[in-house]
Order: C-alpha cells, then structure tokens, then sequence
C-alpha cells in the first residue's frame, strides 16, 4: 500500500469516527468533520461552476464576441449578457431600496422550470401511472397476474377515494376509504423499510470499511509486527 492511500485511509477512517461520535452527543469532533464535509463540497461545487459554467458560458462568448477570445469574433454571443444580468440582479438583495430586483431573476427561474418541468411530471407521475394501472388487463395469463392486478387497481382506486373530500366519507364511501387507508399504510410502510434498509446498508459499508481496510491492515498488523 502507498503511502498517499495509507493516509487516505487514516483520514477517512478518523472523520467516519468523528461524525458517529454524534450518536454519543454533540461534540467538538461532530462539528468539525461536520463543516469540514460542508466547506468541502461548497469549495468542489464553486469550483466545478466556474470551470464547467462560467469560462465555457460566460467568459469565453464573450471574449469571442470582442475578438479577444481564442475563436474568431462572433457579435451574436453577445446574447449571454442577458442571463449574466439577470444572475447579478441577485445581488440586489444586499441592497434595501433595491431589493425588489431580485424578483426579475426568481420569476424567470421558477417561469421556465415550470414550463419545462409540469408537462414531463404530469406524463411521468399521472399519465404513465394510470396507463400502468389500466394496460395489464390486457396482458393477463394466470390466477396470479389476474389478482395482482386487480389488487392493483382497486388499491389505486380506494387510495384516491381517502383523498376525495367533496363526498362525506360515510357509508360506502367511508369503508372504501377506510380501505384506501390501509393500502396508504402499507405503502407508507414499505417506503419507510426501503429508506432505512438503504441506510443500514451504508452503516454496514462504514463498518466495513473500519474493519477490513483500516484495522486490519493498518493496526492490527502493525501491533502484531512490532510485537511478534
């Protein structure tokens, strides 16, 4: 093993400690691999727009529009002053008579996300959905996809009778939504399990990693070397 991944290894190891530490309480350690891991990714994700957005984006058009750039002149990439300008009215903020600017940059960013996003969310999360609940009927070859599929849709069906409130859930309505919410229940449940399935399994990895790659090779060895 090298030397740069040895110390590799001690630094990965000692900032996994000081960030389970908190299972103890709040301490000094917590705290610093804490904001070591927020200075950090702040430092990586700067860096990473200024050299994958600003220079290809911003500087560069520019510099070509100007002649001054490594391309030829290009008077058209002048365009690129217009999102620069709305990006600077964000500092608007900073400004108390000048603060309401700041709203220009916000209404287009939330305008075009919108724009771009609400018709690919309604397809994948509504549309698709309901094809996905409907189309198997077509597709059924035994008992068992048959009562899946039913399931399926009857589950789909009391679920969103819970949510519907136009109608006071009394009599039918009422014991179908009182089976809308066990299917809730369940599916609340099943999400849950997976997310801290997920994260037992990093907890796992961690203590792998403490075990195979850094006491074993690193300590235990050593202690066995110099007294054996």
């Amino acid at each position: 093993m090298t030397l740069s991944a040895e110390i590799g290894i001690w630094i990965a190891a000692a900032l996994t400690l000081c960030l389970y530490s908190f299972l103890y309480r709040d301490n000094p350690f917590y705290k610093f691999a804490e904001h070591l891991f927020v200075g950090v990714a702040q430092g990586y994700l700067t860096a990473r727009t200024y050299f994958d957005g600003f220079l290809p984006y911003v500087w560069r058009p520019l510099m070509n529009a100007v002649g001054a750039g490594d391309g030829p002149a290009e008077p058209v990439e002048f365009v690129v002053i217009i999102p620069i300008g709305l990006g600077l009215l964000f500092f608007a903020r900073f400004s108390k008579g000048h603060a309401w600017l700041t709203r220009l940059p916000l209404a287009f960013i939330i305008g075009t996300w919108c724009g771009i996003n609400i018709p690919a969310m309604l397809n994948a999360q509504i549309f698709q959905q309901m094809n996905a609940t409907i189309a198997p009927f077509g597709t059924m070859a035994t008992f068992g996809e048959t009562l899946k599929v039913v399931i399926v849709l009857l589950g789909s069906f009391a679920a969103l009778t819970y949510f519907f409130f136009s109608v006071e859930h009394r009599g039918a309505v009422g014991r179908v939504s009182r089976v809308g919410i066990w299917f809730l229940m369940i599916g609340f449940g099943s999400a849950f399990g997976n997310t801290v399935m997920n994260r037992v399994m990093l907890l796992i990895q961690r203590v792998e990693f403490l075990m195979q790659d850094w006491m074993g090779p690193l300590i235990v060895q050593r202690v066995v070397g110099l007294f054996g």
